[in-house]
């Protein structure tokens, strides 16, 4: 029996998505819970496997599924005061609002920056460091270190901000973003067509280029070429 066009589930997120997003909720307290226990060794395995997963997610951003690119939600500064007055047209929105968009590309960011701080930092005592820690100063990494705690701490605040707009929209706005990231499908109002999805060709590419790019930063980025 075919599901009336009233109501149908489409599929939304796609499996990369799902894993990169759940990666991220399960790594970033494992990293505090490693630094603050002191298992730099494990701090630090742990954030080579952030990175592969930021680099693959910003890959997968350009090339993925279409509710996964960055050009479907990243919006200027129009569509996000349509959205936030209520007057925005169109059909029903899939994936991230306009508003929620810019939450996503701020988090991304701001992972980028606490990961891109991890790998030139280093311990108070200098005796552990960041796999790129030899490309800066002794000055710069002991600075980079603090920085890397202060970013942790913004980026620990906007998770918060994060999981409250989850909330609200559950309970208020009666939309259900959860059940989506964990099935990967959602059910819309109105006669809404599956997004395309991302290609075979751009989940090995990005793929590949996410194992090299940690690759190249466990042996400290050596000169390509060399």
């Amino acid at each position: 029996m075919v599901e009336p066009a009233a109501d149908r589930a489409v599929y939304l997120w796609d499996w990369p998505v799902r894993i990169t997003h759940w990666g991220f909720a399960l790594l970033l307290p494992a990293m505090w819970w490693t630094a603050e226990e002191g298992e730099m060794e494990r701090h630090q395995q742990l954030g080579l496997l952030f990175l592969g997963l930021l680099v693959f997610r910003v890959l997968w951003g350009f090339g993925g599924s279409a509710p996964a690119r960055f050009g479907q939600f990243v919006k200027g500064p129009g569509a996000v005061l349509a959205y936030v007055r209520g007057t925005a047209t169109g059909g029903p929105v899939l994936g991230h609002n306009p508003l929620g968009g810019w939450s996503i590309a701020a988090l991304l960011a701001l992972i980028a920056v606490q990961i891109g701080l991890g790998l030139i930092s280093q311990d108070v005592d200098g005796l552990f460091s960041g796999p790129l820690n030899h490309l800066v100063s002794y000055d710069t990494g002991d600075a980079a270190r603090g920085w890397h705690e202060l970013s942790f701490n913004i980026l620990a605040g906007l998770v918060v901000v994060h999981i409250f707009a989850v909330g609200f929209y559950l309970f208020v706005r009666r939309d259900n973003l959860i059940t989506p990231m964990l099935s990967g499908r959602k059910r819309v109002d109105g006669t809404v067509a599956d997004p395309r999805r991302g290609s075979a060709t751009a989940l090995i590419a990005s793929a590949v280029a996410a194992v090299g790019v940690v690759t190249w930063v466990w042996f400290g980025a050596p000169p390509l070429g060399d």
